[in-house]
């Protein structure tokens, strides 16, 4: 467990809460180490995430993060050198993030429910321009040019495709797949996920499938979301997507990701590896309201959700799952018509125990 900056340590202690309450459903004992990874000792020690750490990580089932991110320290250092590193090393190649409109929760698209907002995009997490290929020439003068290289390779295409495609038949709901890209201008790059996909599919006639402009996709989530079921897509672009797909469906205090690697284990890129997942909200940091009780705990709980899942704890998964959905339904935690709490954080948490 790295609870983080900010906010972080506020939502992982609800999480953990609920995570102990349920224990009880669990087929094996809960046991968590507390890692000191984030802005304040960056601040005091100039340490991000050491290889000592990386390997009690490896060797872990899984890795539950709070948050990172601190404006005392200087952009991107907290990014890169923990959650970027942690990603890497660990190949966590699928970032699964839920579009789900819970029963009683808030969005800002007129007239649509939860029966509309219903889908998940499942975005490459190891490729594109995160992979840091590029420079700056003349840094600081007139001239100065930079250069990012978004990087593209047919394995790592393929094993997307491949997931998204196992995964929408397992999830049997429209059996749809939606890929996103921008093929009629990065033609190169895009090109090659679009003659991926097109070989991809044949494997999986069951699997209904269309290709379409990132631009057009962004449309589509505000005015028809209802049109997915299961979308895949580039790094850069399920990174935006994901935030919009968060405001549609309840905010960004009830947004959960996993990031998963499904390779079979002589794939594994660490010697000793057996963690397979790193499960976090989405929402940053927040320093502007650490401390205040103000921070939504929702989404770290479904963090803490879909970890259970992914163990194999179909049971406790589950009861997390109704606990949460009781908890919105009972319209006392947000404030009317608004993704904003009504209760403190600590009650949120004191709710969904309840209901456990």
């Amino acid at each position: 467990m790295i609870e983080g900056d900010g906010i972080g340590p506020e939502v992982t202690r609800e999480a953990l809460k609920v995570l102990t309450k349920v224990s009880k459903k669990l087929s094996a004992p809960l046991e968590y180490n507390k890692l000191d990874v984030g802005a304040k000792r960056w601040l005091r020690t100039k340490e991000t995430l050491t290889d000592k750490e990386m390997d009690a990580i490896a060797a872990s089932d899984a890795v539950y993060l709070g948050a990172v991110g601190d404006p005392k320290v200087p952009p991107g250092v907290l990014e890169r050198d923990i959650l970027l590193k942690i990603r890497f090393e660990l190949d966590l190649y699928i970032n699964l993030r839920p579009c789900l409109l819970l029963p009683g929760a808030f969005t800002p698209l007129k007239g649509k429910t939860s029966s509309d907002i219903n889908f998940i995009v499942v975005r490459e997490n190891s490729e594109s321009v995160y992979a840091g290929m590029g420079g700056v020439f003349k840094r600081g003068t007139p001239d100065e040019v930079a250069i990012q290289e978004d990087i593209n390779t047919r394995k790592g295409v393929d094993r997307i495709l491949q997931y998204a495609f196992e995964y929408c038949e397992k999830r049997k709901h429209k059996k749809k797949l939606t890929m996103v890209d921008k093929a009629n201008v990065l033609t190169h790059a895009h090109g090659l996920w679009r003659r991926a996909f097109e070989d991809m599919g044949k494997n999986f006639p069951g699997v209904a499938r269309n290709a379409i402009y990132v631009d057009a996709a962004a449309m589509d989530f505000v005015r028809r979301p209802e049109a997915f079921d299961i979308v895949v897509t580039n790094n850069i672009f399920g990174d935006i997507l994901t935030d919009l797909g968060a405001i549609i469906s309840g905010g960004l205090g009830l947004a959960a990701s996993a990031n998963l690697n499904n390779l079979p284990s002589p794939d594994l890129p660490r010697k000793g590896q057996v963690c397979r997942g790193l499960f976090e909200p989405i929402h940053g940091s927040a320093p502007d309201i650490a401390g205040r009780g103000l921070a939504n705990p929702l989404a770290a709980i479904l963090a803490a959700k879909m970890m259970l899942e992914h163990l194999g704890e179909a049971t406790a998964a589950d009861a997390v799952e109704k606990a949460v959905k009781k908890t919105i339904l009972e319209g006392k935690i947000f404030k009317k018509d608004s993704p904003d709490l009504a209760v403190p954080t600590s009650e949120a948490g004191d709710r969904v125990c309840s209901y456990l």
